[in-house]
């Protein structure tokens, strides 16, 4: 079997999309060595960048075939990707972030799009108009035209019944897979130099995520003034304009002793940060997912995170939750946890079991079984 990915995100973006992209097409690669896969990329890939394809003979990267295409990259990804997984011979394309290209649904290739979630259509005021209207025409065609769509949680499911009438038959719920970087556990010597290397405190709350509104990581700064001084917080994540608030707020309630923000860190790195952690805490107010959520879990790290959305799904029934803009009920939930350390280990335990619905063998047995599925129709 040939099967052709959407890559441009694998190579390029590495945070969650890029995330989705490395670990599935890494996982089925290795998984299912005998087929022949073809990674569509409109740039050159830079060193390093093809990593978690590394020593995978199966796996060729394409990029455009002409210099106009080699210039307009977009109208490559759009347009051009078609007839170029055509000259392929490829059996089955996976657009793996929400789109496909442009008249494949003319060839004979077979479609499947990941649909990670749309947020754009729920809370529109967190994008700009422009943005929505792109996001929208892509998800609208490649709804209408892929074989079938992959929705990465049942809330997303939802949204896509719900915005695009979509028959409920035609979305397939596949699971996005974590990082096995998380499952290792990590020395105390391995722990102490990551501390060593980020200034972290001997004991910390700990968020990770992008510092936009959405993420709503103030209810955490709101509940911290509600907890003993000595509790601490470090926030992993690249600001966006909402990082000012965020600033403020330190500055206003004196919390510049208790909050450590790190914009970015090694990858390599997060699975001692998050292991170090007392607790892992994750306020978004929706979500399509939630992959933080699941890097905690395998590090067996508790969880608290917010209601709503798809945030139980990646926690499962073990994780604690609570309304995203009640600062009070979180600070209560924190204050209970900390000082129950059986608690933390059994919610350690259980969350590290629920964890492995998540591995990434496990994905890409579904993700190979809906393949040969849509193949054989």
């Amino acid at each position: 079997m040939k099967i052709g990915y959407d890559a441009k995100r694998a190579f390029a973006n590495f945070t969650g999309l890029g995330n989705y992209a490395r670990s599935t097409i890494g996982n089925i690669c290795k998984v299912y060595p005998a087929h022949e896969y073809y990674l569509y990329t409109p740039k050159k890939v830079a060193d390093g960048a093809s990593d978690f394809i590394h020593d995978i003979k199966n796996a060729h990267i394409r990029g455009p075939r002409n210099l106009f295409y080699g210039t307009f990259s977009a109208a490559w990804r759009r347009f051009g990707i078609a007839a170029d997984a055509a000259h392929d011979q490829i059996d089955l394309y996976h657009g793996l972030s929400h789109e496909i290209p442009d008249g494949i649904e003319k060839t004979n290739i077979k479609t499947v799009v990941t649909i990670h979630d749309l947020i754009f259509k729920r809370f529109p005021h967190y994008y700009k108009k422009i943005d929505r209207k792109i996001y929208d025409n892509k998800i609208k065609h490649a709804v209408k035209f892929a074989h079938t769509i992959i929705a990465i949680s049942e809330q997303t499911k939802k949204d896509i019944i719900e915005f695009y009438q979509v028959a409920e038959n035609k979305i397939e719920v596949i699971y996005q897979a974590c990082d096995t970087i998380f499952e290792k556990k990590q020395s105390s010597i391995a722990l102490n130099v990551v501390k060593e290397k980020y200034a972290l405190p001997a004991n910390y709350l700990l968020y990770v995520g992008t510092i936009e509104e959405r993420k709503n990581a103030l209810v955490i700064l709101q509940a911290m003034l509600e907890l003993p001084s000595h509790v601490k917080l470090v926030m992993v994540g690249k600001k966006k304009s909402y990082g000012l608030i965020i600033d403020a707020f330190i500055k206003k309630h004196e919390l510049n002793d208790r909050v450590i923000q790190i914009n970015q860190v090694d990858f390599k790195d997060l699975p001692a940060i998050y292991q170090a952690a007392n607790i892992f805490i994750y306020p978004s107010k929706f979500e399509g997912f939630g992959i933080p959520i699941i890097e905690a879990l395998q590090s067996e790290t508790p969880v608290i995170a917010a209601k709503g959305s798809c945030l139980a799904e990646a926690g499962g029934p073990n994780s604690l939750y609570f309304e995203p803009s009640n600062a009070e009920e979180l600070a209560g939930l924190i204050a209970d946890l900390l000082a129950d350390e059986s608690k933390q280990k059994s919610m350690a335990a259980s969350g590290k079991k629920y964890g492995e619905k998540f591995n990434g063998e496990k994905i890409a047995t579904e993700l190979m079984g809906l393949y040969q599925s849509i193949l054989s129709r």
